[in-house]
């Protein structure tokens, strides 16, 4: 791609990024009831209410004082307060009960390297105790290094306590690192996170979206990036790695989708392991981290309650040995810190993380808490949340795709594809269902009442690895133009990706965002379960995905309105190029 569309590719990336919010944003849902208060022995997320309306990117550590110490990203802490904390702190001693201690810098005490003419920040803190001090390391988003913009680069400082004073070491750990476009285009130095191999090497992940996620080897000081870095996950994929030692692997949690599209937040936490600290990591499946159609096994997703955007993470162990992963989540009836489409509200929650069958996963499977939750000190039984039963075929909202389409379908505009070789070939249509524009055409049929399962078998020619932005094919459960839930495989830069995504009105606008299933093949399994919300009458979504049509991948939950009035069926559409192969569309009744 030239020069120019790279610059503006990363240029709108980083405005996005340092506003806290994405330009694809809309109409909040129905209020949900307020938790319960917790009791004793118990939390409700998110802990950092007390002191903070946000507190993203949180990076936690147990100081020689007994007290628990978080760190966060530098925003305003609260509502209306419109002056950023540098990396604010808070402590606790129980995990559960969080106070603000101060911040760890100040406007007169920021790094002399951070271009604060230019608007430097600091974000996504992880503190570490190695050879007797502490140490924060951070990105630092403009720097005095080049005299071009966005030159991000990570750096770090000591301290003799958690809460300070910190010296920040003077330079980058890891400096700007230029792309291939003209000024200002830098590939994302971002989301540093320290680890020690078990021969007492240090090593540093970071990297982002632009860039992928990297680990290098740092010098005797821990100030310093030594050797060549190793890509240890894609770009246009993932962000905000964090790596933990268990029962002889590495692993390695990293977070994907966007971080900040407000109440359809779609920002997810995945894992891969390895035996070496320098991979390859690979997901469950067996599949690579690092490859265009990228692996990840599922450690918390939204899940249908009031928390979307559930990512981010770093993980601690309280005294009983149970672990804890420690998130920043939005909530979808109140996701912005002041007005709509500024700061994304992202507070800092916490929740039991289990380890099933070596894989990690928040509350058994059933992800992030809204209601009271025993509290850290106890060690408590894993007990694995129920994935979704598959109810009897019927047939007669279902279709083989045998010679003609079976009664029941209608167009959303003009009818496209044919019927041939016992499937629906459909080319992917130069049109869009994205926001304003509405242009293209959708398949549907009537969604019965109560719980079902719509599933279909997709293959499409999107190859892997090249740009072919941004054309798709799946399910859709559609309540209209501008609102609705979508499973597609989907063509993303370099990567192919199963994108469950989510689109809705919100305040004036149209906000979407998504979430990221399993990975694709050439022929894809795709599910969309429906359920009703007893609670509120919601229309709950979920998507799984499968590469054989047996083991399946359960994913993200999306709400749509208990009034909407929902049809089901397929979409091919993003840019002209491929064509989606429909093998059968059938539907399940429970």
């Amino acid at each position: 791609m030239g020069a120019r569309v790279v610059q503006r590719r990363i240029v709108q990336r980083m405005v996005a990024a340092c506003a806290g919010l994405v330009c694809l944003l809309t109409a909040a849902p129905a209020a949900a009831a307020p938790p319960g208060p917790a009791g004793p022995g118990s939390y409700v997320n998110p802990v950092s209410r007390p002191f903070a309306d946000t507190f993203a990117d949180p990076s936690i550590i147990k100081g020689e004082d007994g007290w628990w110490y978080a760190y966060g990203t530098s925003d305003p802490l609260r509502e209306g307060e419109r002056t950023p904390h540098y990396l604010p702190i808070s402590r606790s001693r129980n995990l559960s009960d969080w106070t603000y201690v101060g911040d760890a810098f100040s406007p007169a005490t920021l790094p002399k390297w951070a271009d604060t003419a230019g608007g430097a920040s600091l974000w996504a803190p992880d503190v570490r105790r190695v050879n007797g001090e502490y140490r924060l390391y951070y990105v630092v988003t403009q720097t005095t290094v080049t005299p071009e913009p966005n030159d991000n680069a990570i750096g770090v400082a000591t301290a003799p306590t958690p809460a300070g004073p910190w010296t920040d070491s003077g330079a980058p750990v890891v400096g700007p690192r230029h792309g291939p476009g003209g000024t200002g285009d830098f590939k994302w130095t971002f989301d540093p996170a320290h680890a020690v191999d078990t021969d007492g090497a240090e090593y540093l992940v970071y990297g982002s979206y632009y860039g992928g996620i990297l680990i290098t080897r740092l010098d005797a000081t821990g100030t310093r990036a030594v050797g060549e870095p190793t890509m240890i996950a894609i770009d246009n994929r993932f962000e905000g790695g964090y790596l933990v030692r268990r029962g002889g692997y590495w692993y390695l949690f990293a977070s994907s989708a966007d971080c900040c599209a407000g109440p359809t937040t779609g920002y997810s936490v995945y894992a891969g392991r390895s035996r070496s600290i320098t991979g390859p990591y690979v997901d469950r499946e067996g599949v690579p981290l690092n490859t265009s159609r990228a692996g990840g096994t599922i450690v918390i997703a939204p899940n249908g309650n009031r928390w979307v955007g559930t990512g981010h993470n770093a993980v601690v162990t309280d005294p009983a040995g149970q672990d804890w992963l420690v998130y920043h989540a939005i909530d979808r009836d109140d996701p912005y810190l002041d007005e709509p489409y500024g700061i994304n509200e992202r507070p800092m929650l916490i929740d039991r993380l289990d380890w099933v069958d070596g894989w990690p996963t928040v509350r058994g499977g059933a992800w992030a808490s809204e209601d009271p939750q025993r509290a850290p000190g106890r060690k408590v039984p894993v007990k694995a949340a129920p994935l979704p039963r598959l109810g009897p075929l019927d047939p007669s909202r279902s279709d083989e795709f045998d010679g003609r389409l079976r009664p029941g379908w209608t167009w959303v505009r003009a009818p496209q594809g044919e019927l041939s070789g016992g499937a629906l070939r459909w080319p992917t249509q130069d049109a869009e269902l994205n926001r304003e524009n509405n242009t293209a055409s959708v398949l549907l049929r009537e969604a019965p009442e109560g719980d079902w399962t719509a599933e279909t078998k997709l293959t499409i020619d999107l190859g892997t690895d090249t740009v072919r932005n941004y054309q798709q094919a799946g399910l859709i459960a559609y309540a209209g133009d501008d609102l609705y839930t979508k499973l597609v495989h989907v063509a993303i830069w370099n990567t192919r990706q199963t994108e469950f995504g989510k689109e809705m009105p919100y305040a004036g606008r149209i906000a979407y965002g998504g979430t990221i299933v399993g990975p694709p093949a050439d022929t894809t399994w795709l599910r969309l379960v429906h359920r009703v919300d007893r609670h509120n009458g919601e229309h709950e979504l979920r998507a799984a995905t499968s590469r054989d049509g047996r083991t399946w991948t359960y994913g993200g939950v999306w709400t749509l309105p208990a009034d909407a009035d929902l049809r089901v069926g397929l979409i091919s559409l993003g840019g002209a190029g491929a064509t989606a192969e429909f093998d059968y569309f059938h539907l399940h009744r429970r």
